[in-house]
């Protein structure tokens, strides 16, 4: 076990006001993302935008580590500069999505499971030499009539664990995502019931397993209504059953929680983090791990035209200053209008 080097991974990772680009869509995923600015999923426009975002100059002010899909851990840019070195230079730690999607349930079609773990060990190895430092997976939890079951609850909790154990065995700091999904009608007050549940879960397979604490991070959702739910609530009460949620379920030897944005726009993401981190004293560094909250607007600008590479950075940078502020609890919407004149 590298349990002294895994903890000082983890909390370089959750540094004071930077939190975590995520960057790891799968092929299938990014060709949806490049579909709505019209963009075909080619391996050049994948690669291009991403090395776009890692390019951003400052970003290091405010992004501790990125989230890579495979095919960028691997690639070269056209100059030949490998994308991770480009990451390294800028003191930006690269990490590494394992997991391989998910699968129906044999006993509950309805819901999922993860598929990776059959070579996991091999693989880390492979993506440690690679020059990865931490992993991510992710199990997905489904609210509607009859769900989540708990059988689908305790078998994604048990394959986290497993995960986590591979990773930290092989050098690996695990991002452990239990995500509870915001698709559905479902109130807020559901979603915190499903989500005590889960993390309670995880965290009971976790000790089973004998994971480290202090040398993994969890990427939880937030609690929030169902996007179909007719009463949703402010940043305030997010934040109020947030944190009463992890403090029933998440020990304090965990050093961080990064956040997933989970299909909230940009500006909610944000103003529900600063509102978290506004509230009294927690046991954690609370910050984010963002995908779709900090590279919508940069996409947008980008549309694949090289002359808007720099707007779309601007975009980004101040997308991650905004995520930054919202980690110390110094955010307010009028920063929004300090938009880099280059966006």
């Amino acid at each position: 076990m590298h349990e002294k080097q895994l903890a000082a991974t983890a909390t370089q990772m959750i540094a004071p006001g930077k939190g975590l680009l995520a960057a790891d869509e799968s092929t299938p995923t990014m060709a949806k993302r490049l579909a709505q600015v019209g963009l075909d999923n080619t391996v050049r426009h994948r690669l291009s935008f991403r090395q776009a975002l890692f390019e951003t100059t400052g970003l290091e002010e405010f992004i501790s580590a990125v989230i890579l899909f495979e095919e960028t851990l691997e690639r070269r840019s056209p100059e030949g500069r490998r994308l991770t070195d480009i990451l390294l230079a800028k003191g930006i730690l690269p990490g590494i999505k394992v997991d391989q999607g998910t699968q129906a349930m044999s006993t509950s079609p309805s819901e999922t499971t993860t598929r990776g773990l059959d070579d996991l060990p091999q693989r880390c190895e492979r993506y440690h030499r690679l020059g990865a430092r931490f992993a991510k997976w992710r199990a997905v939890i489904t609210i509607g009539p009859g769900l989540p079951t708990t059988h689908c609850i305790n078998a994604n909790a048990e394959q986290l664990a497993r995960y986590a154990a591979i990773a930290q065995n092989k050098g690996l700091v695990p991002i452990v995502e239990p995500e509870v999904l915001m698709e559905g009608s479902h109130t807020i007050d559901t979603c915190y019931e499903v989500t005590q549940q889960t993390l309670a879960t995880v965290f009971a397979a976790l000790k089973a397993a004998d994971v480290y604490l202090p040398g993994m991070l969890l990427k939880p959702n937030m609690i929030l209504a169902g996007q179909s739910c007719q009463q949703q609530a402010n940043p305030h009460q997010v934040a109020e059953m947030t944190l009463r949620c992890l403090h029933a379920t998440v020990p304090a030897a965990v050093p961080g929680l990064v956040f997933l944005s989970g299909g909230q726009s940009e500006i909610e993401a944000t103003r529900n983090l600063n509102a978290i981190n506004s509230q009294a004293i927690y046991p954690w560094a609370l910050s984010f791990s963002f995908g779709r909250a900090l590279q919508q607007t940069a996409l947008r600008t980008w549309r694949g035209n090289p002359a808007k590479r720099h707007a779309a950075q601007a975009a980004l940078l101040h997308r991650a200053k905004m995520s930054s502020r919202a980690c110390l609890g110094t955010y307010t919407p009028a920063l929004e209008q300090q938009a880099s004149s280059a966006a």
